[in-house]
């Protein structure tokens, strides 16, 4: 690969083109430079504006560019774009019609735009080898020796690092995109490469190394998620976080050497430094050090009334679902579980027959205001009877 550039440079030597005149040797119309042999050789008409060529065969099939500046030996040798920069032997050697790329070190960005209507533009690279095999990708930032020097399709990775993104989009499926390493083999890939995955964030030396199609995962701190190849949406901030998950998803590793014991498990939250369980594991929430004993104060809990079940901890320290030892073991709490909705039944069922009973009540109580109303009348008819006059009838 390191040989194709210049045995691509050599190819040129059979070309017949017409020489500047006078030959290369500074200032051109339309504000070309030149200098070095055969530099700007395709420019013969000036119809390029703005170009600066120097070393050998720099910009040598430039004949409409504009604004390009090849310096180096064989940079951008095929370009008739406009607005490239190529500093360094060989950087942008086989561009042709890509735009905006800026390439700096020996063989940066080789490849790029060597297919016309690529759309490899608005590229940057700057170290030997950044950005080598891209062709296709487009808006890539590279910073670093090799960084980013596999990738051919994908687009909108940012490397900054010796090696950084190094085997991204290896396979040239162009679906490792949106990726930013920052460190030293900084989501280099080992050993398959990061293929397909995309929208990481990796910042650390070592970090997210081996990812190869995850996606979705952050990780902060040297070594942080190093053996992480398939899992997607972890969270590993601290040195050594979570550094040796492999293939787990949806955990949150916060502090130096935390979850080191997490290996495939996944939806963990793991805050404090060297807080870790003792295998492997998934659903779980740890906070703090299993191996220092400190008191826990959660603020706005004291004093709270308590409405629902009792919460208890137990000499794991293990927090709602107790064991035997603890001050409640499992069958007593389902007993008195079992006890408070007994109760609770029972006592919704008194209730239900006391409101039966007072509407009995009321109904009797109705009844009997109606019965004292009608001896109330008959006692009245009674006395009035009592109290009228008696006439004896005399048949002599």
């Amino acid at each position: 690969m390191v040989i194709l550039p210049v045995v691509a440079c050599f190819a040129f030597s059979t070309q017949t083109h017409a020489q500047l005149s006078p030959p290369p040797d500074g200032g051109y119309p339309n504000f070309n430079t030149a200098e070095g042999e055969d530099a700007l050789f395709g420019n013969s008409v000036f119809a390029g504006i703005g170009n600066t060529a120097g070393g050998w065969r720099s910009l040598f099939s430039n004949s409409t560019g504009n604004y390009n500046t090849g310096w180096g030996a064989g940079t951008l040798v095929l370009n008739n774009a406009d607005s490239n920069t190529a500093v360094g032997a060989a950087a942008l050697l086989l561009n042709t019609d890509s735009t905006l790329n800026t390439a700096v070190g020996t063989d940066a960005l080789v490849f790029c735009g060597l297919t016309p209507g690529s759309g490899a533009d608005f590229n940057v690279a700057v170290g030997a080898f950044a950005l080598f095999n891209n062709t296709s990708g487009f808006s890539n930032n590279a910073y670093g020796e090799s960084a980013l020097s596999s990738n051919i399709h994908g687009a909108e990775n940012t490397a900054v690092g010796d090696l950084a993104l190094e085997f991204n989009d290896a396979d040239g499926a162009g679906t490792a995109n949106f990726n930013t390493a920052v460190g030293a083999n900084a989501l280099a890939g080992y050993p398959g490469g990061n293929m397909s995955g995309n929208s990481n964030n990796a910042v650390g030396a070592n970090a997210l190394s081996s990812n190869t199609t995850g996606s979705f995962n952050q990780a902060m701190g040297v070594n942080a998620l190093i053996l992480n190849g398939t899992g997607t949406d972890n969270v590993a901030i601290g040195d050594s976080a979570a550094s040796n998950l492999t293939s787990g998803n949806n955990n949150v590793v916060i502090g130096t050497d935390a979850g080191q014991n997490i290996v495939t498990g996944s939806d963990n939250i793991y805050i404090r430094a060297g807080s870790t369980g003792f295998t492997d594991e998934s659903g779980t929430i740890r906070v703090g050090s299993p191996f220092n004993v400190f008191s826990c104060f959660i603020a706005g809990i004291t004093g709270v009334p308590v409405t629902g079940d009792t919460v208890v901890v137990d000499t794991n320290g293990q927090l709602g679902v107790p064991t035997a030892g603890s001050p409640l073991s499992a069958s007593e709490l389902t007993k008195t579980h079992q006890v408070v909705q007994e109760l609770r039944a029972t006592t919704e069922k008194q209730a239900a027959r006391i409101a039966l009973q007072e509407g009995q009540i009321q109904t009797l109580i109705a009844a009997l205001k109606q019965q004292a109303e009608q001896i109330q009348r008959v006692s009245a008819q009674l006395e009035l009877s009592k109290a009228a006059p008696q006439t004896v009838v005399n048949d002599q």
